[in-house]
């Protein structure tokens, strides 16, 4: 190998060594800045988790809830801002944002324990909505990571009491609701058959009456009509009475009616 060979390879080697000490100070400055920002955003997350804290407990919960809030937008991993703010949705009456909130905690890893609590606060948050079936089977898990919670199984049993209260009364719900079908089917099955027989005894009686009245009418003696017999009759006499007044007048005998005239005082 020639010496200037030697001299282009040594040459390359350096500029390579250079290019990496370069890339690898670029790196270290990220990899600072990135720990940096991460630890500035820890911090602010830390700060906003202890305001809201200092709110919750003087039972402000509004400002608690926008504290917890502010504290998952620095950080959205954090599971105590996100516990923290089920904690203010429910205790403002929010039962169907603090049950998504507690909902979402359960699918999170964490240790048994904190994951016994997330159940709990999320079979509270059901029982207040009503929605006692779920809220049963949220204790149930709370009590699977930690069977010693005696808060949690009191609540069970009166999950339990409410859930057969809700299921007896809409029984009862269904059976009224079934009655008073039956009721409206058979007021309208009555009403239906009284149409109907107002509509028949209306037809039967105009039928009856049109019958009466063509009744009527066939009864009803036919004025100054006769029988063509009674004509023939009737013209015949006429006819002889007037040939028997023919006759005397030729014989002379009738020579008009004498009148009798009272005086006039």
């Amino acid at each position: 190998m020639s010496l200037k060979e030697k001299h282009i390879i040594n040459t390359t080697k350096d500029l390579f060594m250079a290019l990496h000490l370069k890339n690898v100070g670029l790196l270290f400055f990220a990899l600072l800045f990135f720990i940096c920002s991460q630890t500035g955003f820890s911090q602010q997350e830390k700060k906003f988790i202890r305001e809201g804290n200092k709110q919750y407990e003087g039972k402000n919960y509004s400002e608690a809830e926008k504290n917890y809030s502010r504290g998952l937008n620095k950080n959205k991993d954090s599971y105590k801002s996100a516990f923290n703010l089920g904690d203010a949705y429910y205790q403002q009456g929010k039962y169907e944002e603090a049950a998504e909130q507690f909902q979402l905690l359960t699918h999170r890893p964490s240790s048994k324990d904190t994951l016994s609590k997330a159940y709990h606060n999320l079979g509270n948050s059901l029982m207040k909505s009503k929605k006692y079936q779920e809220g049963l089977d949220a204790y149930k898990n709370a009590l699977k990571n930690n069977p010693d919670d005696e808060d949690t199984r009191y609540n069970l049993a009166y999950a339990q009491q409410m859930l057969k209260q809700q299921q007896q009364q809409q029984k009862k719900d269904d059976k009224k609701d079934n009655k008073d079908k039956d009721n409206k089917d058979k007021k309208d099955n009555k009403d239906n058959k009284d149409k109907d027989k107002k509509d028949k005894d209306k037809k039967d009686d105009k039928s009856k009456e049109d019958k009466d009245k063509e009744n009527k009418e066939k009864e009803k003696p036919k004025e100054d009509q006769i029988s063509k017999e009674d004509a023939k009759r009737l013209l015949d006499a006429l006819q002889n009475d007037e040939k028997n007044l023919q006759d005397k007048m030729k014989k002379g005998k009738t020579k008009g009616m004498k009148v009798d005239i009272e005086k006039d005082w």
